[in-house]
């Protein structure tokens, strides 16, 4: 007996099911009542300002609330006066739309509302990926109905930008949405009464530098961000934290890995894809070489070239590149370093840590590079040489001079014995540095050195500082 289709009658069903507040007027309770995530209000008016023609694509990770944020402009739109019979939501990878066009879908919409105008009409399309050429479909969209707004949101993150890029000048404006940072599940907790601000001195790019009235209660928060946080449906839930392997591996990591990745490139030998995705996670910070990673792996150099690149277009790792102590004179390193965008990845694989554990100090390490990952347009290094390592350094775009160093540590002892940083020490006077931070467990305060300022911070503190001013940086671009 030959499959029969879907009817019209059925997709038409499904519309008005994803669309309650053609009914209603109202998105579900369910969104409504999650607190907004810090990014909404960055990504609020990409949506409804309208005098930019252009779609929105709304890329990210799995789970880190990109179809929630959807739904709380949804709930915007609606508590500003818009038209809820012309606000559309389609879940793309819903079986029954299999292989539906945008255009079609757009269609359907207006049929299941009974608006058959095409003007003034906000549209989204979640998931978008699983429609095969969604950026030519889009750039159609836009061109067809230049008085309607299209957005879309898709997990691909890497794949999604190449080919908004490719397709989409001057037609679609991207936006990305990160993984929690340490400020936003501050927020999303609602624990911003842990936090005031520092009267510390800083003369490097912190906008603000932020302390704590409680930094013990401040770090175990800090230890579960690193452990859990970095999914706002994680940080909320005791049953996914007392099984993080579970959900974050099943549902982020093996989708990803198993799925997403085979499926935009073609990828083979999903295992070895896996194994070393695995091997990196579990030496989140560590400095490695393509040579050691094809040795220990047995796998081919190029083909881990290949794997790097997609596990950095999926937005599960970062690569960081390596300076000597006098980066002027800068040179391409074979060295590199790695690191998780999202510290809980590493607990959801292996275990969660605790204060002792001793990859602690990579995890902290690994936390708050994962902070700075959301800054536009800033690219970390760090510097490694015969004599010594700076954990983070910002370069000057225009001659490579270092505007900045970052000692990451997840101890008191270099605030209570400053002349044991050697190496950071030397690091400044070979680059003419007066100031340099050095992060701890709960000491704050500055040391003089000869001539050299260091300014001791804990790393949480620092980690919620580094968070709060990307959003502010972000804010002030924007406006």
């Amino acid at each position: 007996m030959p499959l029969q289709p879907f009817s019209e009658d059925q997709i038409l069903d499904r519309l008005r099911f994803e669309n309650p507040w053609w009914v209603t007027g109202a998105v579900e309770s369910f969104y409504t009542s999650m607190r907004r995530r810090v990014y909404f209000e960055l990504f609020k008016p990409v949506v409804t300002e309208l005098d930019i023609r252009r779609a929105v694509v709304l890329m990210g990770p799995r789970r880190v609330g990109k179809t929630v944020m959807l739904y709380h402009t949804i709930d915007h739109l609606l508590a500003h006066g818009h038209n809820p019979l012309k606000i559309a939501f389609v879940s793309v990878e819903t079986p029954i739309y299999n292989n539906m066009g945008l255009e079609h879908l757009f269609a359907l919409c207006r049929k299941a509302s009974g608006q058959q105008d095409t003007n003034g009409w906000f549209v989204f399309f979640d998931e978008i990926q699983y429609l095969k050429d969604w950026e030519v479909h889009l750039k159609s969209l836009v061109d067809s109905y230049p008085n309607t707004r299209f957005i879309v949101s898709g997990s691909a993150a890497g794949a999604l930008k190449y080919k908004s890029n490719e397709s989409g000048a001057g037609r679609f404006t991207d936006f990305m949405l990160p993984p929690l940072t340490f400020h936003e599940y501050i927020h999303l907790k609602h624990l911003e009464g842990l936090i005031t601000e520092s009267e510390l001195s800083w003369s490097g790019s912190l906008q603000k530098i932020y302390s704590t009235h409680n930094i013990h209660e401040l770090n175990q928060h800090f230890i579960n961000y690193i452990n859990y946080g970095g999914y706002p449906e994680v940080i909320f839930s005791e049953k996914i934290q007392n099984n993080p392997g579970r959900y974050i591996r099943s549902d982020i990591v093996d989708k990803v890995l198993l799925r997403d990745l085979p499926g935009l490139y073609g990828v083979r030998d999903v295992q070895e894809l896996n194994s070393l995705f695995t091997a990196i996670a579990y030496n989140s910070g560590g400095e490695i070489s393509l040579e050691e990673l094809s040795k220990n792996a047995g796998i081919q150099k190029n083909t881990i070239k290949r794997y790097l690149e997609y596990l950095e277009a999926a937005f599960l790792i970062k690569i960081v590149h390596k300076i000597s102590n006098k980066p002027k004179h800068f040179q391409r390193a074979t060295q590199f370093k790695i690191y998780l965008t999202n510290p809980s990845l590493r607990s959801a694989l292996f275990s969660p840590l605790h204060v002792t554990d001793a990859a602690m100090g990579n995890m902290v390490e690994t936390a708050i590079f994962s902070q700075w990952m959301h800054r536009p347009r800033f690219t970390p290094y760090y510097a490694r040489w015969a004599k010594g390592e700076v954990d983070m350094v910002k370069l000057s775009d225009v001659n490579f001079s270092v505007d900045w160093a970052l000692e990451v540590k997840w101890s008191n002892h270099f605030y209570e014995k400053p002349g044991d940083l050697k190496a950071l020490l030397s690091f400044m006077r070979d680059n003419e540095l007066k100031t340099a931070l050095i992060t701890t467990i709960d000491k704050s305060g500055s040391k003089i050195i000869d001539d050299i300022t260091l300014v001791f911070i804990p790393a949480a503190v620092y980690a919620y500082t580094v968070g709060r001013n990307t959003i502010l940086h972000l804010w002030e671009e924007g406006n």
